[in-house]
C-alpha cells in the first residue's frame, strides 16, 4: 500500500463519522500523490503526512446562554488549531446548526493550504458552534457570543490564533466577541479579524472574499483566452461572499442572473439588482421572496435549482457539497466553461472530477475564496502597525494576491505535468511551503 493510501485509510479509521474531513483529506492527498511519491521515503520516515492530517490541538466546550424568556440553552463550541508551521492559526468561526467536529476539522485542514497560498504568514485553524443565529434577538446573540468567548479566549491571541467571521458570524457577532475578549483578558489587540472600522477593522474586508473570487476567476479566464466581460454568470448563496461576488462580476462586465438562500432561489433575467439584494439580506435580514416581490423581472423558486440556468461561468458561494454530479452534468450540457468556488468545498468530489474530465476551467475554493483570509491577514498587519489603509490600498493588495495565487497554482500544475488541473496545482503550491516550514522546524 502506498504512503498516501495508508494515511487516508488511517484518517478514516481514526476519525469515524466525519465524512467531510475524510473528503477533504482524500481530495488533497490524492492530488499530492505525485509530490509525495517523489519524496516518499523521507516523508514516511518523518511521518510528515500523519503530522499534516492531525491537528496540533483541538478544543470542544459547552456554551450556556440565556434567551429573552429566561430559558437556558446549551450549545457546543469548537476550535481546531491545525497547523502553525508558517504563522499563527487563522480561520473563521462558523455559527450554524450543522457544525460538528468533523466539519470544523475539514475546514481547518483546507485552511492550512488556503492560508499558505496567500503568501502571508498565517497557519490553519477553524472554529464555531452549532448555535443558530437566525431568528435570535441582538441580546440573545450577545449572550451567546459572550459565553462562547469566555471559554475561547483561553486559547487565542494576536500571535497565537486569530479567528474571523464565517457563516453566521458577521460584524455584529465579531463585535460582541471582541468586547468580551478585551473585558476578560484586558488586552486591546488584533485577536479577531472582520472587526468594525471604528475599532481596528479593515476597509474592503467585507467585500474581500467575493471580490477576490472574481479577481482570480478573471485571471484564470484571461490566461485561457476567455473574458468575464459579457459572460453570463450564475451564483449560489445570498450571503456576504455571494453579494460581493455578484457586485464585482457586474463591475467587470458580466451579467449575473441568479442567487439563492436556504429556502429557494432567484432567477432575474435582467441581472441581479445588488442594491435591492443588499437591502433585503444585509439590512432586513429577510428571505429572497421579498426580492422577487420587489422586482418584476425576477422569478422565485423553492428549493434548489440555480445550476439549471444556462451560463458561461458558475460560482458556488453557499456551502459545502451544494454542487453535485447531476448539477455538473447540467452545467456542462448547458455550455458552462468555468466554475470557481466561492464557498469551502461546495463541489462534491464526483462533480469536480466530471467538470475536469469535460475540460471545464475549475478553480478550487482554497485558492478562489482565499481573498477573505488574505484581507484578514492584511487587517492583522494594520493592527500590528496601529495604522489603517485606504480601501484602494487594501483592494489593490488583494487583487495582487489573488492574481499571484492563480499563477502559483498554474505553475505548480505545469511543473508536475498536470497543466490545467488547478485543484492539484493549488494543493501542491500550498503544500510545498508548509512542508518546507515543517521540515525546517523539526519533529514537532
Amino acid at each position: 500500500m502506498s504512503y498516501v493510501d495508508q494515511v487516508i485509510e488511517e484518517v478514516i479509521t481514526k476519525n469515524p463519522a466525519e465524512p467531510e474531513f475524510h473528503q477533504a483529506v482524500k481530495e488533497v492527498l490524492e492530488s499530492l500523490r505525485v509530490v509525495v511519491e517523489a519524496n516518499e521515503e523521507q516523508f514516511k520516515k518523518d511521518a510528515l503526512l500523519e503530522r499534516l492530517v492531525n491537528p496540533e490541538r483541538q478544543f470542544k466546550f459547552r456554551v450556556p446562554w440565556v434567551d429573552d424568556n429566561g430559558q437556558v440553552h446549551v450549545n457546543t463550541g469548537y476550535r481546531v488549531q491545525f497547523n502553525s508551521a508558517i504563522g499563527p492559526y487563522k480561520g473563521g468561526l462558523r455559527l450554524h446548526p450543522s457544525v460538528n467536529l468533523g466539519i470544523i476539522k475539514f475546514l481547518g485542514f483546507e485552511q492550512i493550504f488556503k492560508n499558505s497560498l496567500t503568501g502571508l504568514p498565517i497557519g490553519g485553524g477553524k472554529g464555531g458552534s452549532d448555535f443558530d443565529p437566525k431568528g435570535k434577538s441582538d441580546r440573545e446573540i450577545m449572550a451567546f457570543c459572550q459565553s462562547f468567548m469566555t471559554e475561547l479566549c483561553k486559547y487565542i491571541g494576536a500571535d497565537t490564533d486569530v479567528p474571523a467571521g464565517d457563516i453566521g458570524t458577521g460584524a455584529r457577532e465579531i463585535g460582541y466577541m471582541f468586547g468580551q475578549y478585551k473585558r476578560i483578558r484586558g488586552l486591546y489587540e488584533g485577536v479577531l479579524t472582520g472587526k468594525g472600522l471604528s475599532y481596528g477593522g479593515s476597509l474592503a474586508r467585507t467585500e474581500a472574499t467575493g471580490y477576490g473570487l472574481l479577481y482570480l476567476t478573471d485571471e484564470m479566464l484571461k490566461c485561457n483566452g476567455k473574458d468575464i466581460n459579457g459572460a453570463t454568470v450564475v451564483v449560489s448563496g445570498a450571503g456576504n461572499v455571494a453579494i460581493y461576488a455578484i457586485q464585482k462580476a457586474q463591475q467587470l462586465g458580466a451579467k449575473v442572473v441568479t442567487c439563492s438562500d436556504s429556502t429557494g432561489w432567484i432567477y432575474d433575467k435582467d441581472g441581479i439588482d445588488v442594491a435591492l439584494l443588499k437591502e433585503i439580506k444585509e439590512v432586513k435580514r429577510a428571505r429572497l421572496t421579498e426580492y422577487a416581490a420587489a422586482r418584476p423581472s425576477a422569478e422565485y423558486h423553492e428549493g434548489k435549482g440555480v445550476w439549471t440556468i444556462p451560463c458561461d461561468v458558475a460560482l458556488p458561494c453557499a456551502t459545502q457539497n451544494e454542487l453535485d454530479l447531476d448539477d455538473a452534468k447540467v452545467l456542462v450540457a448547458n455550455g458552462c466553461y468555468a466554475v470557481a468556488e466561492g464557498a469551502n468545498m461546495p463541489t462534491t468530489l464526483e462533480a469536480t472530477e466530471y467538470l475536469q474530465a469535460n475540460n471545464i476551467l475549475f478553480a478550487p475554493g482554497k485558492a478562489a475564496n482565499a481573498g477573505g483570509v488574505a484581507t484578514s491577514a492584511l487587517e492583522m498587519s494594520q493592527n500590528s502597525e496601529r495604522l489603517s489603509w485606504s480601501f484602494e490600498e487594501v483592494d489593490g493588495k488583494l487583487q495582487n494576491i489573488m492574481v499571484n495565487i492563480f499563477h502559483n497554482l498554474d505553475d505548480a500544475a505545469k511543473r508536475y505535468n498536470m497543466e490545467g488541473n488547478y485543484v492539484a496545482g493549488a494543493n501542491i503550491a500550498g503544500f510545498e511551503k508548509v512542508v518546507d516550514a515543517m521540515t525546517a522546524q523539526g519533529i514537532v
